[in-house]
């Protein structure tokens, strides 16, 4: 692949920026987020037979290994058979359909899907989209793209490669209908392994509650971690109560959020700005990014960030990243990779990177009731023993 180089020859742009422009299709890059991504400009996609876009917000480019686009099926249409040497997960924002999987020799599956369904298509198989509505479908697809293009940067090789990875499917009859729960470390990690849901929104989680959200994020909050396909690429499903809001923290790059249910908004600040970024004067480098259903967000590193629900509901999201409880991610130092997992459950003053509650900026607190009274919701967060004050 060739890349733009500076006046020296050193490569002023990675492998996977370089295969995003030559697709030919809209790049929407942003600070932190992106308020409905059904809204975004999407034009014809040669590769795909969709319309479509990539997403590159901060988080993404600060070295995470997670890649992000938004593709339109049209009506009655399906989309070209493709197959790929990246992990990728879907989720369908609009519309209803089918996919066809397939390796090569074999005989095909199918997966019928209908709006907020969650599936996997596995490694390096054959996969081909159908829309059988007479409206346009609308998925986002979350990959490991950056990780693989950067890593190969052949192109006929991540996407013509024959190997059939059988430890990942090897054709078989109830491959989507995997439902296995299972403790990962004496109840800190209660893992749904699963390779598709029906209705990510509404979905009734059985799996118990880990620490990481339950009463030390937020109080009543539940975190369901889940892992799809043998994939390194996992995530977990958040949930919290209405008149709520989560605990400031941070961690490394390549997180993404996607809203599944209620409204609020989210609050991203460097870890630099201190814990009271309002008291320090620096409240205009706070951004504020409106949540709602179809909203994406992805922290830079080392960025703090805060869910605020302002809905008459509980609010629900999602959460891509890369290394799960099965398999790690061995890219970072296991000690600096275990820091991070498990330091946003553990306060500031601790070594961790939570803010508690008492140790957090006011206006943090008092802006949230603001925005509560103007929707008519109750505020339900618990009271604070000290607050800083100005």
């Amino acid at each position: 692949m060739k890349r733009a180089v500076s006046q020296t020859g050193v490569p002023q742009t990675t492998a996977y920026e370089e295969w995003m422009r030559g697709e030919g299709i809209p790049i929407v890059e942003a600070m932190g987020g992106i308020e409905d991504v059904k809204e975004i400009d999407r034009r014809p996609w040669a590769r795909t037979g969709g319309k479509g876009a990539f997403i590159y917000i901060k988080g993404m480019k600060d070295g995470g290994f997670t890649g992000m686009y938004i593709l339109e099926i049209p009506p009655g249409k399906a989309l070209e058979p493709e197959k790929h040497l990246y992990e990728e997960t879907l989720y369908i924002l609009k519309g209803h359909g089918a996919t066809e999987l397939w390796q090569d020799g074999r005989p095909k599956k199918t997966l019928e899907w209908g709006e907020g369904s969650l599936f996997s298509p596995p490694l390096n198989a054959w996969h081909r989209l159908y829309n059988g509505g007479r409206e346009p479908v609308l998925l986002l697809g979350v990959t490991t793209a950056p990780i693989v293009i950067d890593l190969f940067h052949d192109l006929d090789f991540v996407f013509g490669d024959g190997f059939v990875f059988k430890s990942r499917y090897d054709g078989e009859e109830d491959y989507f209908k995997l439902d296995r729960k299972i403790d990962r470390g004496g109840g800190k990690a209660s893992v749904w392994e699963t390779n598709f849901i029906a209705d990510l929104r509404n979905a009734f989680f059985d799996v118990p509650p880990t620490v990481a959200e339950g009463s030390v994020k937020v109080a009543g909050g539940n975190n369901t971690i889940f892992e799809m396909s043998e994939n390194v690429l996992s995530g977990h499903i958040s949930e919290w109560p209405i008149g709520m809001y989560h605990k400031a923290h941070y961690h490394g790059p390549g997180a993404i959020l996607l809203g599944l249910k209620s409204k609020g908004y989210v609050l991203l600040w460097q870890k630099e700005l201190g814990t009271t970024p309002y008291q320090a004067g620096q409240g205009d480098r706070v951004i504020k990014i409106p949540w709602k259903e179809g909203s994406v967000y992805s922290p830079g590193d080392g960025w703090f960030h805060q869910h605020f629900n302002t809905g008459s509901e509980p609010a629900r999201h999602i959460a891509f990243r890369t290394g799960g409880s099965k398999y790690k991610l061995g890219l970072r130092p296991v000690e600096r990779a275990s820091q991070e997992e498990m330091g946003v459950i553990i306060s500031i003053k601790k070594g961790g990177t939570m803010v508690e509650y008492e140790d957090e900026d006011p206006q943090i607190r008092s802006d949230f009731e603001a925005a509560l009274r103007q929707s008519g919701v109750q505020c339900r967060m618990p009271p604070v023993r000290t607050l800083i004050r100005r």
